[in-house]
């Protein structure tokens, strides 16, 4: 079994999406059976990431023995797929099916007076598997064909909600801009398989010459990943999103949007890290588009009075750490001497950042959606007084709040302390930025506070009670983590961070498989 974990990792969700619609008009049942499925591919991305922590990178073959057959005109048409793990893909795994499995749990009373939910749930599971698809595949093709998944999936469960003309406008802005991210993505696509006659990952990058050909597949793809992790300045369509999806899908919406974040560092890392150019070039222009991102992100949260798009907005902000982060490390990868003593740390600090923000993120956005659950609304101007009648929520929110502003003893401290001491290293300015950014993602979030839970309970909410179980436990799970990751980061850093970020720095290891495509 365990040489086929690769496989299974995205046959095990695409086969629950595929029976979900025969639960039609049994919701429970297909609430049931999406926990069910989602909770299996934990485990099995568990043992995955440890299969490839102990024993190297796991190489699974779709297809033929041979890469590619010759037809008698003497072109070459590939005819297998590779899917090529390291420990930066299993640890991306373990982030897309922890959350998706945290979201099938929330969704099971959240959604519940939905219409439709053999399709809700149908798609939640689509969704994970074209996350998994493209953190896992070694294959350029294989990555658009995952991304497309993804991209489909999410937009529909962005729109779910149509009798909300904002939800519909919102999955239509999604649709649109993963469309245009995916079609460059397809462009350098073609224009890597023109140019090398192969699709594998590795292959190119043992053969990429970087000519001018090459450096436009890199524009093509730098941009298109940055736009589908919702990077300043396209960033537009990230507060319509997570603003109207229901909050149950916004942990895996999380984690798609950062799927195209490891795209990014996979395609600077690896596909082209192995050229001998100036690619401190390329991590400064990453650091300065992650200093934006954070940022804008906050100042555009501090004004708004939608609990729900304030924090999509800080959603946004966060991107920039890990932007900041893992820039810094590209900044300094071909120097030894600087990577060693801090490139390194600054890479474990954006990529700790990735499962960080994920984790108190997911537990903001489900808060904000039980705020949603009892008041129905969104505007903090109608709040007030909840404190005494949701508790949980309310201790949910100040944990998931003091992690995102970087507070000790929470998870959001460790990844952020990371990021400030390495970048100082690069420029002062840097570190500057990122904390007067969370300086002022503390202040949004004591706005939020004072506003949504503190003072009297207004007449209107005299009744009200905290929300389902259900909903409760995805909090406290979330809640927990963030607890147990800022008291025990070394923990996670060895075991998860520290081994992804050498997958990326080594790109050699990777590239060494490239003789089998």
């Amino acid at each position: 079994m365990i040489e086929h974990l690769p496989a299974l990792m995205v046959a095990v969700p695409l086969f629950g999406a595929f029976i979900a619609p025969l639960f039609k008009k049994h919701y429970k049942g297909v609430s049931m059976w999406a926990a069910l499925i989602t909770g299996s591919t934990v485990i099995l991305s568990l043992l995955l990431a440890k299969e490839v922590v102990t024993n190297g990178i796991m190489v699974y073959v779709f297809g033929a023995d041979k890469p590619s057959i010759v037809l008698p005109s003497g072109y070459a048409v590939p005819i297998r797929i590779m899917f090529e793990v390291d420990a930066m893909g299993a640890f991306m795994a373990i982030s897309a099916t922890l959350m998706s499995f945290i979201g099938a749990i929330y969704s099971y009373t959240h959604v519940e007076k939905e219409a439709g939910l053999e399709k809700y749930y149908a798609l939640l599971m689509l969704l994970e598997t074209g996350i998994l698809g493209m953190v896992l595949t070694g294959d350029l093709f294989n990555l658009f064909v995952f991304l497309e998944i993804a991209g489909i999936a999410g937009s529909a469960l962005v729109g779910f909600r149509n009798y909300r003309g904002e939800a519909s406008e919102a999955g239509i802005k999604y649709l649109i801009v993963s469309a245009v991210a995916s079609l460059m993505v397809l462009f350098a696509v073609a224009i890597l398989y023109g140019q090398y006659g192969n699709l594998n990952l590795a292959y190119i990058a043992k053969n990429v010459s970087f000519n001018m050909v090459d450096m436009i597949a890199l524009g093509l793809l730098f941009t298109s990943f940055a736009m589908k992790c919702g990077a300043v300045p396209m960033h537009y369509w990230v507060p319509d999103a997570y603003t109207e999806v229901p909050a149950g899908i916004n942990p895996p919406l999380l984690v798609a949007t950062y799927a195209s974040l490891y795209a990014l560092f996979r395609v600077s890392f690896t596909l082209f890290a192995n050229v001998v150019i100036d690619l401190a070039r390329v991590g400064w222009i990453m650091s300065i588009l992650g200093v934006l991102t954070m940022f804008i992100g906050v100042t555009m949260a501090l004004v708004q009075k939608d609990v729900k798009r304030l924090m999509s907005y800080h959603a946004i902000s966060q991107t920039g750490y890990m932007l900041l982060g893992v820039g810094v490390g590209l900044t300094v990868l071909h120097d030894p001497s600087k990577l060693a003593e801090f490139g390194r740390d600054a890479m474990a600090g954006g990529v700790f950042h990735i499962i960080n923000h994920i984790i108190y993120k997911s537990l903001l956005l489900m808060t904000a959606g039980a705020l949603f659950y009892v008041t129905g609304t969104r505007n903090l101007n109608e709040m007030g007084g909840l404190a005494r009648k949701m508790p949980i929520t309310t201790i949910s929110f100040m944990v998931g709040a003091a992690a995102i502003s970087g507070l000790p003893p929470f998870n959001g401290f460790a990844s952020k302390l990371l990021i400030y001491e390495t970048s100082y290293r690069l420029n002062p300015l840097l570190t500057v930025f990122a904390m007067v950014t969370s300086v002022l993602t503390l202040a949004s979030f004591v706005k939020v506070f004072a506003s949504a839970f503190l003072g009297p309970p207004l007449e209107k909410f005299q009744e009200k009670r905290e929300v389902p179980k259900p909903m409760v436990i995805a909090m406290v799970i979330l809640a927990v983590l963030c607890i147990l990751f800022g008291l025990f980061p070394n923990i996670v850093l060895d075991k998860l961070v520290y081994p992804a970020v050498d997958a990326l720095i080594n790109f050699a290891q990777y590239h060494s498989w490239g003789g089998l495509a």
